[in-house]
């Protein structure tokens, strides 16, 4: 399929993926499912549906101590831990604005990207991001929903996930096990995650509270059909584009998280929110078409 290989369509797709995971995590806590089991179904499912899809390609996943240390790394920075605050996040901030955190991400990436000597952006590229950076600060400042301000702790834990967002961006790179399928890796990781977050719920909440699941399997079936489309993409997507233009989904998902949260859920958001968000899609319309200068240059 021609869209595997186009970094900007992998960015849309992506990103928007991404965008449907918080309301769908805000609507999860409105029915009574801890965050910490909802990231266990993100992950689970996620992971299930990529192993079988690998399997049915008539592949067999590779386990060795290199395999086997990127899960474990890429799981915690990349998944669990992100996964399990922004779902936390989400009823303190709404689920719009915990997915504008998403959009400071490519600042670090970038950061950790020049550190570490990897492939960076040319100057529109740079000027791109830096645009998104700046919508992201100007929606950072609005603090919220209208009615509800944000609380200076969540904000504090908010601004956090896009940290930890880059440094697996980066990690995944760097350590990238030789002659990997994307798939494998979406999947080993996503189990290995879900693992992880086994000990987490029980120590968050005492039992593993599955019940309130049953109440909304349409939900439930949403989110792993999204998930699954979403990291089948992600790893595709860093394997075509880089750390850092992968880091831009967050761009693309904050967009879709705040029409969702707004049109579906009730959110309501100041002015300058939209602004902000105005100005981040200019920042991402700038990167693609510098991602597409990088292509055209190397052909």
């Amino acid at each position: 399929m021609p869209f595997l290989n186009s970094a900007p369509a992998l960015l849309v797709l992506t990103g928007g993926f991404l965008g449907l995971t918080l309301p769908f995590g805000k609507l999860a806590f409105a029915a009574g499912i801890a965050p910490s089991l909802w990231a266990f179904v993100i992950s689970i499912g996620a992971g299930t549906v990529l192993l079988a899809a690998f399997l049915l390609m008539g592949k067999r996943p590779r386990i060795d101590v290199h395999m086997i240390r990127y899960y474990l790394i890429a799981a915690l920075i990349s998944y669990a831990i992100p996964n399990l605050m922004t779902l936390s996040a989400i009823p303190h901030l709404g689920s719009g604005f915990t997915g504008i955190m998403y959009t400071l991400s490519p600042v670090f990436t970038l950061l950790l990207s020049i550190l570490f000597k990897m492939r960076s952006p040319n100057l529109l590229g740079l000027l791109g991001i830096f645009t998104g950076f700046a919508g992201a600060v100007l929606v950072g400042f609005t603090r919220g929903q209208v009615g509800q301000p944000a609380e200076p702790l969540w904000l504090a834990i908010g601004l956090l996930i896009p940290v930890l967002l880059a440094l697996g961006n980066v990690y995944r790179t760097i350590d990238w096990p030789k002659g990997a399928d994307p798939t494998e890796l979406a999947a080993g990781s996503h189990l290995t995650t879900a693992v992880l977050l086994v000990p987490i719920i029980f120590w968050m909440t005492g039992t593993f509270p599955v019940e309130p699941l049953g109440a909304v399997p349409w939900l439930v079936f949403a989110q792993v059909l999204a998930s699954a489309c979403m990291f089948a993409l992600y790893f595709r997507l860093q394997a075509v584009g880089g750390p850092v233009y992968l880091s831009q989904i967050g761009y693309v998902g904050a967009a879709v998280a705040l029409l969702a949260g707004t049109l579906f859920l009730g959110e309501v958001y100041q002015l300058a929110t939209w602004i902000g968000a105005a100005i981040i899609t200019l920042g991402v319309l700038m990167t693609t078409k510098a991602q597409q200068q990088m292509v055209a240059k190397v052909s």
